[in-house]
């Protein structure tokens, strides 16, 4: 009679024990699944983002290409200029203001610091020459490489922690494959026995899944 009691209360605590581990299996195959499309979109969002920041670092070659190329057209003026002075040419007036000109409406503000401060050096300097300056045509391209990379970085967080709620789904699945035979056996310790196991495996898998943060929709 004690021993069809005990049978009867193990079936019983099966049974809950069943539901319970259903429920958490599919909350942890949602949750995985949700992990799996946020990496699915960081991982796109941030090969977009890079493939950006490619462009963007084309844009700057290019940009120091042209500046080269204005920076020779006004080393020339200044050449051109300073011959004029010395023979008192009439050329002195227009030379000056192309000079002008061109400084005002095609030099930046960078490399007019730049020219400023090749002008300042005892020996002759080119305005690319300065220290970081040529790294500050990269600097959006390289702040927005960086966010690209943040952003993958992200999805492979993502995917790390859908790969831990995977394997939470496969050891649920265990418990509840234990849990399922424990029935089929007549022994009361065996039954316990398989019990105790699909317990350690629902603590640890449990223990696991709560220790990855929750996503909703």
């Amino acid at each position: 009679m004690e021993k069809d009691k005990l049978s009867a209360r193990l079936e019983l605590f099966v049974a809950i024990f069943l539901g319970i581990t259903a429920v958490l299996t599919a909350w942890a195959s949602w949750q995985s699944s949700l992990y799996g499309g946020n990496q699915a979109t960081k991982y796109a969002k941030g090969i977009a983002i890079i493939g950006e920041a490619n462009s963007m670092y084309n844009e700057a070659a290019q940009y120091i290409a042209q500046d080269m190329e204005l920076w020779n057209r006004i080393s020339d003026l200044r050449v051109d200029l300073e011959f004029a002075k010395s023979k008192g040419d009439e050329e002195v007036e227009k030379l000056q203001w192309k000079l002008d000109q061109i400084m005002a409406d095609n030099v930046s503000e960078e490399l007019v610091a730049a020219i400023e401060w090749a002008d300042a050096q005892q020996e002759y300097a080119s305005p690319f020459d300065k220290e970081g300056f040529i790294e500050s045509y990269y600097e959006e391209a390289n702040a927005k490489y960086e966010e690209g990379q943040k952003t993958l970085e992200a999805g492979q967080k993502d995917n790390s922690l859908g790969d831990v709620l995977g394997l939470v789904t496969v050891i649920y699945a265990v418990v509840l494959f234990l849990l399922g035979i424990a029935a089929s056996f007549e022994g009361i310790r065996t039954r316990i026995a398989v019990i105790a196991v699909a317990i350690i495996g629902f603590i640890y898998a449990t223990i696991t899944m709560l220790s990855v943060p929750i996503l909703t929709l």
